[in-house]
């Protein structure tokens, strides 16, 4: 891996620890407050998790366009349909993983369409379907449009999300949970059998219309990559002479402006707009994307300006080379060991209990720490999160790198 993309690697391994272990609880009754997403309205650090993924994807995407745009048309519709196709399929995979279930005794086959309910089947999209969509789109634009083009058509995409969303929606409260227009969208297109259920009515956070704004997103970590590029074209970025300083202070301070620009622009915009993860407001957008460029100013000032290399960088390093490897690991892993069952004792009808190998490792070692019900759910996702980093670990020290 080559040195300059060292901070990448730590900021996009950290979004990527932060997902699996927000999303690997001991038990959903019990988490702590910022490890879990705002009801509606508002931005929990959770809340920062997906952005912050999006926007590295755009940052990854600064050193692959150019190399694509001397290659030639041919050569970039084949690698981003190609991997646009790939990661859809494999969030697709994901929902459906690992196509059989236990019902009572019997352990049968997951439908596309349960027969005994034509309102539930496996639901279509997802976070990685979301990525492929919005790499896809955004890599089209970066490959074609310059930068400046590029900003001036991420404002027509956001101010056109917000005219749709005010005018499209329910009268009164357009960006409410039953108001915002998208989701009939997305059950005729779809059909309700797959669409997301969690928030107790058909409603799927990673819909089709919501993505619209994620491109920008993604545009907007590729801006940044592209200016971080552009700031250090003779490996100044990474020297320690004296005369780099100067640049060094342009490039940082650079980032940390735009960033708090944006943070400013969203908080205002929030009045009229609010700021929402689940409907991906464009004030979100600017909001989590200016404590992007932030968050990566100050991870390139302490790793590449000031060397700092420790056990910390090293723990989200190797997340970070394999990304979605090990995310869609997270999610299998915990299905697969759920189908092997463990008799745990009778229940006063006479049936027999079941558990299994993680439920039981949460029960019996971290739901009895001291201390509030957080405590142990929290240990129990710290220890998750540690299994998938020796897993990563080990595919570093062997140079196994699994690239889409």
């Amino acid at each position: 891996m080559k040195q300059r993309y060292y901070s990448l690697d730590v900021f996009r391994g950290a979004t990527v620890a932060l997902m699996i272990m927000v999303n690997n609880p001991g038990t959903w009754a019990h988490m702590f407050a910022p490890l879990k997403h705002a009801g509606w309205h508002g931005c929990s650090p959770t809340d920062l998790v997906f952005p912050f993924f999006l926007f590295a994807v755009g940052n990854a995407m600064s050193f692959v366009i150019p190399r694509l745009q001397e290659a030639g048309d041919a050569v970039f519709w084949k690698k981003v349909i190609k991997r646009t196709v790939l990661i859809f399929a494999i969030g697709l995979f994901l929902n459906w993983a690992p196509f059989v279930q236990w019902d009572g005794d019997t352990l049968g086959l997951k439908h596309w369409v349960n027969p005994n309910n034509p309102e539930k089947g496996i639901r279509i999209l997802g976070v990685l379907q979301r990525i492929a969509l919005a790499y896809c789109f955004a890599s089209i634009l970066a490959y074609y449009f310059k930068e400046k083009a590029l900003i001036w058509i991420s404002a027509v995409i956001l101010l056109a999300y917000w005219a749709i969303c005010a005018f499209a929606g329910q009268a009164g409260d357009p960006y409410s949970l039953a108001g915002w227009f998208g989701t009939p969208i997305d059950i005729q297109l779809l059909g309700v059998a797959h669409i997301y259920k969690g928030e107790g009515v058909p409603f799927d956070p990673e819909g089709l219309m919501s993505t619209l704004p994620t491109i920008v997103q993604v545009v907007f970590g590729y801006l940044a990559g592209t200016y971080i590029k552009k700031q250090g074209q003779v490996d100044w970025l990474w020297s320690k002479v004296p005369e780099s300083k100067e640049l060094h202070f342009k490039l940082l301070s650079g980032l940390f402006v735009t960033g708090f620009i944006l943070v400013v622009l969203a908080w205002i915009w929030s009045l009229g707009f609010p700021i929402n993860k689940k409907i991906w407001t464009s004030s979100y957008v600017l909001y989590t994307t200016g404590l992007g460029i932030m968050t990566i100013g100050g991870m390139i000032w302490f790793v590449e300006v000031q060397g700092v290399k420790n056990g910390l960088t090293k723990f989200f390093d190797v997340f970070g080379k394999n990304p979605l490897f090990i995310f869609v690991l997270s999610g299998v892993l915990p299905r697969l060991v759920g189908l092997i069952r463990i008799p745990n004792g009778v229940g006063d009808d006479g049936t027999v209990l079941y558990t299994n190998a993680f439920t039981w490792f949460y029960t019996t070692i971290c739901k009895p720490l001291p201390g509030p019900p957080e405590i142990g759910s929290f240990f129990y996702s710290l220890c998750f999160l540690a299994l998938m980093w020796c897993i990563c670990y080990y595919l570093d020290k062997k140079k196994i790198y699994v690239k889409v």
